[in-house]
């Protein structure tokens, strides 16, 4: 534990370093001789830092009890940085401070998902309206912010950032700071999206040749089984490359993906085939002693965004002609030429269902369905690889 004359004569170093005392609570000393405290916590699985002030404006009797004020917020499940941004905005009406306590308060949000939202707003909305109080932000104002956005060609971000800005206008409603959402005016002002469809390869000639490709690919072993559980699993690619050990289990031939990380926030079972299990298995000895399965070469870290992207572009498909997401729009269109039942793809493919009670039901009622359409999907890859079969013949039998 610290102690008043301890701290009176710790020193500045070349580095910053810290001196702890008890329950998270440590001194940072600066190169520049400033002492600042800080009080370390986790929160909802996550580490943080609340910066406490500085010695001797804050003693240590004062760290603690501050220190202490913040652990009886974490035991009533409030994040003490959260409480301290929102006691800030008190009576701050302007759109930036909401906008931030309105992002605050969605603990159902991934952490990719929010900080994508809070850079979109970052660089677009927050330099011309951040500053204004949200209840005097009218219609035309906001459109002359999201025209910017449309003036770069970003078509499809100018309507997100409508969508984020009327979330936070209706949040400010609830709360008694606005009386309105303008963006309801908008509609039609934008300019249309151009629907696409996600670049994937369909013809079962092509996906043959793609499956060969990977099979021969000649880089990082781990992102070339990354490439083939794609194909064989055809899971969201976040999916894949979060994917922790725990989660599959190679002797039932099942990986249960959780809720948290999946679109629907629902827990999703993926029969494994003989060569999905296989391309597991060979995976073992690359990171069975971790805990990410797709584990970059910087520990801790799951393999990045770009990983399976890149292979195949080096592999000479564009990104027009093939992407990491393709995967699942091959599968779904060649098992649906197939004749499998519609809702059975669906039901892997995780799409949701309009009615729960029936997602509940075939959830499990459809799951050795599910199998067997996985196993023979995985036969169906191989024959196309190796080139070995008929695929008009393959759908009239289907």
């Amino acid at each position: 534990m610290l102690t008043a004359p301890g701290i009176r004569a710790l020193r500045p170093a070349e580095k910053p370093y810290k001196r702890f005392d008890e329950k998270g609570l440590y001194l940072l000393v600066t190169p520049t001789g400033s002492r600042l405290w800080r009080f370390k916590y986790r929160y909802r699985g996550r580490e943080n830092h609340l910066a406490l002030g500085a010695y001797p404006e804050v003693t240590l009797r004062e760290a603690r009890d501050k220190r202490d004020a913040a652990r009886e917020l974490l035991r009533n499940e409030v994040d003490p940085a959260a409480a301290r941004r929102a006691q800030r905005n008190a009576g701050i009406n302007d759109l930036k401070a909401i906008a931030i306590e309105w992002l605050d308060k969605r603990d159902n949000l991934a952490p990719i998902t929010r900080g994508n939202t809070l850079g979109q707003l970052e660089a677009n909305v927050f330099p011309y309206l951040g500053n204004l109080p949200i209840a005097e932000i009218d219609a035309a104002e906001i459109l002359r912010a999201l025209r910017r956005i449309e003036a770069r060609g970003h078509h499809e971000t100018a309507h997100r950032v409508r969508q984020r800005l009327s979330q936070i206008f209706r949040y400010a409603v609830a709360t008694g700071r606005a009386s309105r959402d303008p963006t309801a005016d908008l509609r039609g002002a934008l300019r249309p999206i151009v629907t696409r469809s996600r670049s994937a390869i369909t013809d079962p000639q092509r996906v043959g040749q793609l499956l060969r490709s990977i099979e021969a690919y000649p880089g990082y072993p781990a992102t070339r089984l990354a490439l083939e559980l794609l194909a064989l699993t055809f899971v969201r690619p976040g999916e894949l490359r979060l994917a922790t050990w725990p989660e599959v289990d190679l002797q039932e031939g099942v990986w249960r993906i959780p809720g948290e990380r999946m679109k629907m926030k629902r827990e999703h079972l993926v029969p494994l085939s003989r060569a999905a299990v296989a391309a597991f298995r060979e995976l073992l000895p690359l990171t069975g002693h971790r805990s990410l399965i797709f584990e970059s070469l910087r520990p801790g870290r799951p393999m990045s965004e770009n990983t399976v992207n890149m292979a195949l572009r080096g592999m000479g498909y564009a990104g027009d002609e093939m992407t990491a997401h393709g995967f699942r729009a091959m599968a779904s269109t060649l098992l649906h030429e197939q004749g499998w039942p519609p809702e059975v793809i669906e039901l892997q493919l995780a799409h949701a269902q309009r009615n729960q009670v029936a997602a509940a039901y075939n959830r499990s009622a459809r799951l050795e369905e599910r199998k067997r359409m996985m196993d023979q999907w995985a036969d169906y890859l191989a024959a196309l690889r190796g080139g070995t079969i008929n695929v008009i013949a393959y759908a009239k039998e289907k």
